[in-house]
């Protein structure tokens, strides 16, 4: 409807700004060029045929690098890692750490797919489809944060998953070497669960930040994190520290759990990375290792290779998988 909307739009001339013209897959960026130039990168199913195939299904670089020279000439992008724009930028490093599953976990993952794997071959249409899978990733995505996350009844220890207790050991040796770290998760009861588990096992309070929280609050919160060297820890849900924050006293971020578009996630990333940094950045990303969050990352980590215009997909292109793509994702 707001595309529709848009393109109604009657004017001299128009121009499109946006922080992510690639999010789900290349038709995002076809149909901003519809309304900048309309026609010019051809109809959907046109575009689809001459550009997507190649570039989303068969991995072509040298269809991508063709898209790239018919459309760069009407894009204007700024990269803060361009010597021309700073050349003291310091650098970003990026870390899988791969987290073992307790007994714990691995009990209720097998059982969650055994049961809810099950709806989702049997639901009857389309779109009760997709939602069983969302349904299903976002129940597993708990069990792999913390059996706390999943059962609120349970008790928050930090040996009861293999994040948390990577996260311990790891924020152990942040905090020893007096660095300010970053902490993101999409969802804020797993924030309140590592608040908990970070206040009684390291004995520090944490600052958290997410988007229930007043807006004075949350300027609060930056406002110590930047200028108090007390507070050395910030947990913030990915949605809410995605855009418009400048965090820049942190050296390190680690990422909880992962969202699969990597756009929403390098933007948070880059709350730390930007220009006014001047430390080196660490950024940790936990996956369990052996389920469906290493299998996805290799997917996502596999189209990023093609170029930096190939797709950036959102999770719910994860709900349009076949049956046996979904069993292969799924089980262990």
């Amino acid at each position: 409807k707001k595309t529709k909307a848009v393109k109604m739009l009657n004017a001299g001339g128009h121009i499109a700004l946006t922080g992510t013209p690639v999010e789900n897959n290349l038709e995002d960026m076809r149909s901003i060029f519809d309304f900048i130039l309309p026609g010019y990168l051809g109809t959907a199913e046109e575009f689809k045929t001459k550009w997507r195939i190649p570039i989303e299904l068969h991995g072509s670089e040298e269809t991508a690098d063709r898209l790239k020279k018919i459309t760069a000439p009407f894009l204007l992008r700024r990269l803060k890692t361009d010597t021309r724009i700073i050349s003291d930028l310091p650098e970003k490093i990026g870390t899988n750490q791969s987290c073992n599953f307790t007994a714990a976990q691995l009990a209720l993952y097998e059982n969650l797919v055994q049961t809810e794997l099950n709806k989702v071959m049997d639901a009857e249409t389309k779109i009760e489809r997709q939602a069983q899978v969302l349904k299903l990733l976002t129940l597993l995505k708990q069990v792999c944060n913390h059996p706390s996350a999943y059962d609120k009844t349970a008790f928050a220890d930090t040996k009861r998953s293999g994040k948390t207790t990577a996260l311990a050991a790891l924020l152990k040796d942040i905090l020893s070497s007096g660095e300010k770290v970053i902490i993101f998760s999409q969802y804020v009861g797993t924030l309140e669960l590592l608040y908990y588990i970070i206040e009684n096992e390291l004995g520090v309070s944490p600052l958290i930040l997410h988007g229930k929280m007043p807006v004075v609050k949350r300027k609060e919160a930056v406002e110590l994190f930047q200028n108090d060297s007390a507070f050395r820890i910030f947990l913030i849900s990915l949605k809410a520290g995605g855009t418009g924050l400048n965090l820049t006293a942190a050296s390190r971020v680690i990422h909880f759990d992962l969202w699969y578009t990597p756009a929403v996630e390098d933007q948070a990333t880059d709350r730390v990375f930007r220009i006014g940094q001047k430390k080196n950045v660490f950024i940790h990303r936990f996956i369990c290792a052996g389920t469906f969050e290493e299998k996805i990352d290799a997917m996502i980590q596999k189209k990023r290779e093609i170029s930096d215009m190939t797709v950036s997909s959102g999770e719910t292109w994860i709900s349009k998988l076949n049956d046996e793509e979904l069993s292969a994702l799924f089980r262990r």
